[in-house]
């Protein structure tokens, strides 16, 4: 049996949570000052911050698509 490739809801869920996790993980370390992820301007996380946030929305609207 095969199975069926994932849905398009499926795959912004993934991106969604990535994006979110990768997100909190690289505010979260320059907040405790690893020195790695100091030397981030704040444009990085603001861009990181709206990728986020712009899967969000694109999940939420795929997500009470009807078809």
């Amino acid at each position: 049996m095969s199975q069926s490739p994932p849905s398009d809801t499926q795959i912004l869920s993934y991106v969604f949570a990535g994006t979110l996790a990768v997100t909190v993980v690289v505010y979260v370390l320059r907040g405790f000052g690893v020195p790695g992820f100091t030397a981030l301007p704040g444009l990085v996380i603001w861009i990181l911050i709206l990728l986020s946030i712009a899967t969000g929305l694109a999940y939420g609207v795929q997500k009470t698509r009807r078809y």
